[in-house]
């Protein structure tokens, strides 16, 4: 747990788009990276795909009304 704001961004976004909570912290370097440091899908089938971590961290960071967090 980090700042209450975040969490509370972090868990809107992923409920919205279906990301389960344990996946949650996988999304937390993308928010501090931006989308200048998102990873793209690599077509593997992976779980969960980046394209839903990307996608929960864009709607993180639009709730928070930022670009990305700082360090």
């Amino acid at each position: 747990m980090g700042d209450p704001a975040v969490d509370a961004a972090l868990k809107q976004a992923s409920d919205e788009l279906g990301l389960e909570e344990w996946y949650r912290d996988c999304v937390r370097p993308l928010l501090r990276s931006g989308p200048e440091g998102y990873p793209g899908c690599c077509g593997g089938g992976c779980e969960p795909c980046n394209q839903i971590l990307v996608l929960v961290a864009d709607r993180t960071l639009e709730i928070l009304g930022r670009e990305k967090l700082g360090e």
